[in-house]
């Protein structure tokens, strides 16, 4: 079957020709490359139908189509690549020995039970035609049992010096293609690089403009597709808008983001690293362009942006600190259309991503929603972006609580305060006089903090709590890590968070290897006294006080039924809500404070246990 569907000439001449064009005067050229530069010709004379019979007739098979109609234009080629310096002709293409053992140390990568396929790949070793004559410790094989329906056969290209298994190419042609597109990109990635102007560049950019201007109106699918090529060719802005593309969907960083962005667009949107040097303990980044989110342990960073969207930011960080996440991102959204590019390296604000405090909130959705609005000089006039909420509002989504990672947690517990400012609820519930609202930290924090107590015992119950805006005109303080309930020992901190306003209490423990069956406890208090209370406990309750007809437990409705029916009459007999996002993402920074004991000291003839660490 003959290869008719490809311009050979034409493709070995445009490339033969910006190599001659990109090679640098100063530098001393070999006598083939000085050859080469003069004809302006990488190739060689075509190879006769003669030669190319003898070479299939010495093989034993016919040619695969690509190879046999590249041989017709030029038998072999010099510089395929940056790592090829010769590549076999009629007269050097022969069968692979494997004198180096590759197959043999391949073959103890495999598992136990490799799939036909895993078999064959390996055992491409022992029966390809090896095409690299000269190279840079790079092996490119065409594997005669690798065979596609049109007959090609797949070539494999392995550097030595490189990690991982070798590259696969569905044919020679593909090979070939692919090895013009790297070396454009070596060019592309060199300090020469302003040199490097030809027709393929020149149209490769206005590619590349064309989808800047389309990822600006919010068409950043079409921008994606059509970036593809250019950053493929190493064309440096590709790889940059590209890069805040795949970023801001969570597709990971495109290699070529850390050649093209500007200095300007870096220093806007890339956290310098910390002034010490990471002495602080904390993890610090891998690269000084890595651009993805903030790592869990690293360092707080915030993220700052002249103009409109700059004040929208900072309003945003505000609501996020407060675990009004949906909020937030609703500032940011309907703000966005006001953000401005620096120049033409820069698509969006993806310096959000680092942010400690904003960072967290742009899932992969939202990111799909930020690239879609129009912004900056394509920002459309009307109605701004509706952003879509991640929270679902109230307190029902509790009764599905699960704790996260490795946490040994048995329910949660919380308190409410009808106070708007929840900077306010450590002089109510605070462990002492001291207690001190930490700066918004991870859990992975708040767990290094409780950890470096060094202390813990069975009767003095302080947790650490996370603090935000339970709804307009109340504050909360939640623990997600509680480990049991002793109902005759709890103290419901109820009353002493009441002072001139009112407070609500709730803790919910799940049966489990330590409990038979669930508890579930509710108490509310005005004016530091209690109101009314009742506790579900192994299937009877105690109440104290009136409790008002809507929030009293049904006996009947057990489990995680009644415990929804009970929340869902909490939040609208109070008007509240707690952020499901922010206290269940493992990336949300939230205040913390430790609160007072939960439980009451023990009394004479009781036990306890104290467990110290160091």
């Amino acid at each position: 079957m003959a290869d008719t569907t490809f311009d050979w000439r034409s493709f070995l001449v445009r490339w033969s020709e910006e190599w001659a064009d990109a090679c640098d005067p100063d530098d001393a050229p070999t006598d083939e490359d000085e050859a080469a530069q003069r004809a302006r010709w990488l190739g060689f004379a075509p190879a006769s139908g003669a030669r190319i019979e003898a070479l299939e007739e010495r093989l034993g098979r016919r040619l695969p189509p690509s190879y046999r109609a590249f041989l017709e234009v030029s038998d072999g080629w010099r510089n395929a690549g940056g790592f090829v310096g010769l590549l076999a002709g009629t007269g050097n293409a022969q069968w692979y020995e494997d004198e180096t053992g590759f197959g043999a140390e391949f073959r103890s990568y495999l598992r136990e039970d490799p799939s036909p396929e895993e078999l064959a790949e390996v055992g491409m070793w022992s029966r390809s035609l090896q095409l690299d004559v000269e190279s840079d410790s790079t092996y490119v094989l065409m594997d005669p049992q690798a065979v596609s329906g049109d007959g090609e056969w797949a070539v494999y290209c392995y550097k030595v010096w490189a990690a991982g298994p070798p590259e696969r190419y569905a044919s020679f042609r593909a090979f070939m293609e692919a090895m013009y597109r790297q070396f454009h990109c070596l060019r592309a990635h060199s300090p020469a690089e302003n040199g490097f102007v030809n027709a393929t560049t020149r149209a490769l950019d206005a590619v590349v403009e064309e989808a800047w201007q389309a990822a600006l109106g919010g068409e950043y699918e079409r921008a994606e597709a059509a970036l593809a090529e250019p950053e493929a060719f190493g064309r440096p802005r590709a790889g940059a808008l590209l890069g805040q593309i795949r970023l801001l969907l969570k597709e990971g960083q495109s290699p070529g983001m850390a050649y093209g962005l500007s200095a300007e667009v870096q220093a806007l949107e890339i956290p310098p690293a910390p002034a010490d040097g990471g002495a602080s303990g904390r993890h610090t980044r891998v690269h000084p362009l890595y651009v993805g989110p903030l790592r869990t342990r690293e360092a707080p960073f915030r993220y700052t942006t002249p103009g409109a969207f700059g004040a929208a930011v900072e309003e945003a960080r505000e609501l996020a600190r407060w675990g009004d996440t949906d909020a937030a991102w609703s500032t940011l959204l309907v703000a966005l259309p006001s953000w401005q590019p620096l120049d033409p390296t820069h698509l969006a604000p993806f310096g959000l991503l680092r942010d400690s405090l904003l960072g967290p909130l742009v899932t992969a959705e939202r990111g799909r929603e930020l690239l879609a609005v129009p912004r900056g000089p394509r920002a459309a006039a009307g109605p701004g972006p509706v952003a879509k909420g991640l929270d679902p509002g109230g307190l029902a989504w509790l009764a599905d609580w699960e704790p996260r990672g490795l946490r040994m947690s048995e329910g949660y517990r919380f308190v409410l305060v009808e106070d708007p400012d929840p900077a306010g609820l450590p002089a109510r519930l605070g462990a002492d006089a001291d207690t001190v609202l930490h700066e918004p930290m991870t859990d992975w924090d708040a767990d290094q903090l409780v950890h470096g107590r060094g202390q813990s015992s069975t009767y003095d119950d302080k947790p650490l709590v996370s603090v935000g805006r339970a709804a307009q005109g109340w504050s909360f303080a939640f623990d997600g890590t509680t480990r049991g309930f002793d109902a005759e020992r709890f103290v419901s901190p109820a009353a002493a968070a009441s002072r001139g306003t009112r407070a609500v209490v709730v803790w919910s423990v799940p049966a489990g290897p330590h409990r038979a069956s669930p508890a579930f406890h509710l108490s509310v208090a005005e004016n530091g006294e209690e109101s009314y209370a009742f506790t579900v406990d192994g299937g009877e309750v105690v109440r104290s006080g009136a409790v008002p007809p809507a929030l009293d437990p049904d006996p009947a409705l057990a489990g995680r039924a009644g415990e929804r029916r009970v929340l869902e009459a909490i939040a609208a007999e109070f008007g509240v809500s707690l952020p499901r996002y922010a206290l269940t993402s493992q990336d949300c920074r939230l205040h913390r404070f430790t609160t007072r004991s939960w439980t009451r000291p023990p009394g004479p003839g009781e036990t306890y246990v104290v467990v110290r660490w160091g």
